[in-house]
């Protein structure tokens, strides 16, 4: 039984508060992650003169395409590792501290460092992201199962939160400042972040422990459906994570071709009043979600202070941080004549449009329309695929082998509106799922099959990415969208028609 919420015991949004211990954890990683990779193909691909390597973008994009699908493809190792040895508590905290390492090596610079760097991300976001998935899992049983989905959504939140400021500060430092800066906040908050879940991982309980914790403890495993429906409940989450392929190697654009696109092909140069429209906008985007996350941080540091006081010390610390930054940033802005904005800045959109259209779903699951799991995932591949048909059609009035275009920003926009509702039926439902219908003595490995199929996507996206020029040369570069149009639309179509398959093999799970 887990002990880490008793009832009438402190809670925040009607959740126990060691969901928001790993919302904060969940979100450093995030922070460090996207930080680091908003700014890599740009690193990569910017001349040598300025600060870059000089690479070119097919180069650039297949290393990301590398870089990506091994963090995903790590977790299935992590997480079976964590179900036979460490257990979940210990894999977060090891890997934590490993992506630190990883990205401090980046500060250096040089070849040798800057793949060092790399494999240390790979090996710690192994540990660390398949388990920290399945404590969320852990702090809902029988007695507050009605909370599992919510839980996920928030716990998601806190993914999107991390990116959206590891992709602004991090990429305006990077782009603006310096790289090796850019670099060095990313680690600077993951390093905190682990300290933090370290300091506070009392709160948990029996949650997350190694098997010789636990006998050590005399915790009672839980009890398992018969054999036959465990086997069928993890074919579910075979097909489930499969067709999230299709899912990811087209939305996974973002950080290679749509970021390019940004870049070079995007009128990105604001003036007069349309400049200072997007200096407000761009404020409210910005201090909203701080004040969201400060708010957060108050009511968890009155329901735990007095047990962990120094964790909370730390998130306090991570948050000014973020305060200080916010500010000089924004003041940096208002002081231009003009706005140039940050081609990693389209980057953020998506965190922000999850971030508000996060409860807008949620309630549409409880109260509207609560569709099957494949349904939900059909809905979100066709979505993903309508939001690249906006870009290929805003795509549509550039020559092909154009080095460079001034396309209205609004297509890129309209994009990541598109991919983010996508998102939203895809990623959260996927990990409520898998928390639902996966054994506990497995929870970690079946995450890890979800990170591996979201790996060979990354990996793909990366292939398929660097073709940008050779497509676009050939034919166009609406063309070359049009490709992430009809194949998730396709895999969409087929998934929703196996949907009675699908339930007989969940075995009663909705």
């Amino acid at each position: 039984m887990n002990t880490i919420q008793n009832p009438g015991a402190h809670t925040i949004l009607g959740h126990p508060d060691s969901l928001f211990v790993l919302f904060f954890t969940e979100m450093w990683e995030r922070f460090s992650y996207y930080g680091m990779r908003a700014l890599l193909v740009l690193f990569l691909v910017t001349e040598t003169a300025k600060g870059g390597w000089g690479w070119t973008r097919a180069d650039a994009t297949a290393l990301y395409g590398w870089y990506t699908g091994l963090v995903y493809l790590t977790p299935i190792l992590g997480g079976y590792i964590a179900d036979k040895f460490l257990g979940s508590r210990r894999a977060v905290v090891l890997g934590g501290f490993i992506i630190a390492a990883g990205h401090a090596s980046l500060l250096f610079e040089t070849p040798t460092m800057f793949y060092l760097g790399l494999s240390l991300v790979v090996a710690g976001t192994g540990l660390f992201k398949p388990n920290i998935s399945a404590i969320v899992g852990q702090l809902y049983n029988k007695d507050n199962e009605s909370g599992r989905d919510g839980g996920y959504t928030l716990f998601y939140m806190g993914v999107n939160a991390g990116a959206f400021f590891g992709i602004s500060l991090c990429g305006y430092i990077g782009e603006k400042i310096s790289w090796s800066y850019g670099f060095g906040l990313a680690g600077a908050f993951m390093i905190l972040g682990a300290i933090q879940f370290y300091l506070g991982q009392g709160i948990f309980g029996d949650i997350g422990l190694s098997k010789a914790q636990k006998a050590e403890k005399e915790v009672v495993p839980q009890e398992e459906p018969p054999t036959h429906v465990v086997v069928d409940r993890i074919k579910a989450i075979c097909v489930f994570s499969f067709f999230t392929i299709f899912f990811w190697f087209a939305f996974e654009q973002a950080g290679g071709s749509m970021t390019i696109f940004a870049a070079d092909y995007t009128d990105r140069e604001l003036v007069g009043t349309s400049g200072m429209i997007f200096k407000i906008v761009n404020s409210l985007m910005t201090v909203i979600p701080t004040a969201i996350l400060s708010w957060l941080l108050i009511k968890l540091f009155a329901g735990t202070a007095k047990r962990y006081l120094w964790s909370n010390i730390l998130l306090v610390i991570c948050i000014s941080a973020i305060w200080a930054l916010v500010i000089w940033m924004l003041g940096r802005e208002f002081s231009m004549d003009k706005s140039n904005i940050p081609a990693t800045w389209f980057g953020v959109l998506n965190s922000f449009f999850l971030v508000i259209l996060a409860p807008m779903f949620t309630k549409m699951w409880e109260k509207h329309w609560n569709p099957s799991g494949p349904v939900k995932f059909g809905t979100g591949l066709i979505l993903l695929g309508l939001g690249f048909a906006a870009l290929s059609y805003g795509a549509s009035s550039i020559p092909a082998g154009a080095k460079t275009a001034s396309v209205s920003m609004i297509f890129l926009i309209a994009a990541y509106f598109f991919h983010t509702m996508g998102e939203l039926c895809i990623s959260p439902v996927g990990l409520s799922y898998i928390s639902k219908l996966a054994p506990q003595r497995l929870l970690g490995l079946m995450f890890g099959i979800w990170f591996l199929n979201t790996a060979i996507a990354n990996k793909i996206a990366g292939s398929t990415g660097s073709y940008i020029d050779e497509i676009s040369n050939t034919y166009s570069m609406s063309t070359f969208f049009l490709i992430f149009t009809i194949i998730p639309i396709a895999a969409g179509i087929v998934l929703m028609l196996l949907n009675k398959w699908m339930a007989k093999k969940m075995h009663g799970i909705h």
